[in-house]
Order: structure tokens, then sequence, then C-alpha cells
């Protein structure tokens, strides 16, 4: 008890307690309004640039809410920079594809022709669970399914669907059937667990032809629902 009193009491002006209070209010409305000036309408829409954007508002915000020797004026004026600078910038990026992609980067394809798109793969944000879930999401069976899909610069995925008619075999993406065969089968396709390839047996080598991975999995071609 004495030490929860000292982490929560110890040094407290109980006096600048209500200031506190009313520096939040002050602050958090203040946030809310340089956040409605910058245009977005969800956390689902900002890109790199604008979460750095979002993270200086906050570090310029929280200080004065509890530091009473720091003036709110002083936020105003740096979160009134902050958004003055990120309407130039974005101004510029508007107007420049080469900043535009510095700042923003650029969409990245993901799946191509019911495959995955093996020329991201050393890629450090290439995550294929990520890609899954992603995919699950917008009720996505199996790779067969898709002729592109895209990662956007906000991080949604962007799709186009094979026709039901054009469906092929493709990796499952669904945990009850993205498992790996461990025996070889004849006439039963396959797709690699890491890649997405899909061939008509497993090689005696078990090697994917794209990918040079060993693990497989029993291929589906089930129609979109």
């Amino acid at each position: 008890m004495l030490e929860l009193r000292k982490i929560f009491l110890e040094g407290a002006e109980w006096d600048f307690v209500g200031e506190i209070v009313g520096r939040s209010v002050i602050m958090f409305i203040v946030i809310l309004v340089i956040l409605r000036l910058s245009g977005k309408k969800g956390v689902r829409q900002l890109t790199l640039f604008e979460v750095a954007i979002i993270l200086s508002l906050g570090s310029a915000a929280g200080d004065p809410m509890f530091q009473e020797e720091l003036p709110v004026i002083y936020a105003l004026v740096v979160l009134f920079s902050v958004i003055v600078v990120y309407k130039l910038v974005t101004w510029l990026a508007s107007k420049s594809v080469f900043i535009n992609k510095i700042l923003e980067g650029e969409a990245m394809v993901v799946v191509r022709e019911g495959m995955f798109e093996m020329k991201h793969e050393s890629d450090s944000d290439f995550s294929k669970m990520e890609f899954f879930s992603e995919l699950r999401n917008q009720s996505v069976e199996h790779l067969g399914q898709v002729r592109t899909a895209v990662l956007e610069i906000d991080g949604t995925m962007s799709i186009l669907f094979y026709p039901d008619e054009e469906v092929k075999y493709g990796l499952p993406l669904f945990p009850d059937a993205y498992q790996e065969a461990t025996r070889e089968q004849e006439n039963v396709w396959v797709a690699c667990m890491y890649c997405g390839g899909v061939i008509s047996y497993i090689p005696p080598t078990r090697k994917c032809p794209r990918c040079q991975r060993d693990k497989w999995a029993n291929a589906i071609n089930t129609k979109r629902v």
C-alpha cells in the first residue's frame, strides 16, 4: 500500500489537478480540430507520413496537459505549424510523383494470377500471414479465386477476382485447409505453402519449381460464395 501511495500520490500538487483536466479537454478538442483539417476520416486511410504527423501532434499536445511550466499557447503554435507543414508537403506530393513515392511509398502487387508475387519475398514487410488475413477478410477462400491483389499504400487490399468459370486450383487460406500434405498422392493438385504455385503432384524432391521450398498443401478450386 505504501508503494502504491508513493507511485500514485507522492509529489502531487492537488491545486494543479483541476488545471490538468482543463488543459486536457482543451488539447483534446484542438487535436480533433487538427485531424478534421487534415481531411482524413479514418485510421485505415493513414499513410506512414501521416502517422508520423499524428505522432508529432500527440507529442506536442501531451506535454502541456500536465506540465505547469508549459503554457497551452506553445502547443497551439506547434500544432498549427505541423498542420501547415503537412498541407504544404501534401500539396508538393500532389505535384510531384517522386516526392509522393518518397513520402507514401508505392502500392505492391501481392497476388498475380493466383500465386503470391515472388519479387517481394525479400521485403522486410512481406508477411504472408498478414496477407492471408486481409484476403480472408474479403471472403477469399483460396488463391485460385484471385487474379490480382494489390496492397495499397494505406494498408488496404484491392482485389480483382476470376469469374466463376475461370477459378482454378489454388493455395487454401483458411487454417483448416492450410495443412501440410505429408504423403505423396497421384493426380491430386497441390499448392506450395510459401508461394502458392500449383502443380498436379508433389515432386520427388518436394522442391517447388518457383521458390524451391518443400512444403505443400492440397489445393482447392471452390468458387466464391
